[in-house]
C-alpha cells in the first residue's frame, strides 16, 4: 500500500510534534489507509545511553501512540480509543538503527464493530518489535487498547 499525498503530510506533521520528536524515533512511513506505519529509531547522540546502545525509553516511546493512532483513524470518529495497558521486553541491547512495523487488517476493524455491537467496550492487545537491521529482535512491546463507540454513535 503506497503513501498518499495526505499521508505523507501528516507523517511530516506527526514527526515534527514535539512530544514524538524527544523519543527520537521517525515514523518513515503511512500507507494511505493507516493500516500499515513504519518507524525507525537510530542509534544517535540523542537515543543513546549510558553504555551506548539505544534507550528503553526511546524504543517504547517510539511505539507508543501508533497503534492507538492506527485504530482512531480506521475506526472513525464514532469510535473512542484509549491505551490502557503496555510492557516492554528488552531481548538485546539496540546497537543501530530499529524499525518497527505496525499493521491492522481490515478483519480486525470489522472484528472490533461486531464485539461493539454487543460489548460496551473491548480491549485489544497488539505486539510489535523492534528489530535491527539483521532481522535481530531487540525489543517487543504489546500494547493493550481499550475500545467503544461514541454515546452519540449508539
Amino acid at each position: 500500500m503506497p503513501e498518499s499525498l495526505r499521508t505523507r503530510l501528516q507523517r511530516f506533521g506527526f514527526n515534527l510534534f514535539p512530544a514524538y520528536r524527544g523519543t527520537g524515533g521517525r515514523v518513515a512511513f503511512i500507507a494511505h489507509d493507516w493500516r500499515e506505519v513504519r518507524v525507525e529509531l537510530p542509534l544517535s547522540r540523542r537515543t543513546r545511553n549510558y553504555v551506548g546502545t539505544i534507550f528503553g525509553g526511546s524504543m517504547y516511546g517510539a511505539v507508543d501512540p501508533i497503534y492507538m493512532l492506527m485504530l482512531i483513524r480506521c475506526l472513525g470518529a464514532g469510535y473512542v480509543v484509549w491505551d490502557k495497558a503496555a510492557t516492554i521486553r528488552f531481548l538485546r541491547p539496540g546497537r543501530s538503527t530499529l524499525q518497527a512495523r505496525f499493521t491492522l487488517p481490515v478483519e480486525e476493524t470489522d472484528a472490533i464493530r461486531s464485539a461493539l455491537e454487543t460489548e460496551r467496550s473491548v480491549d485489544r492487545v497488539y505486539t510489535v518489535e523492534l528489530v535491527d537491521g539483521q532481522g535481530t529482535v531487540c525489543a517487543a512491546v504489546e500494547k493493550t487498547l481499550y475500545v467503544r463507540r461514541r454515546e452519540s454513535a449508539r
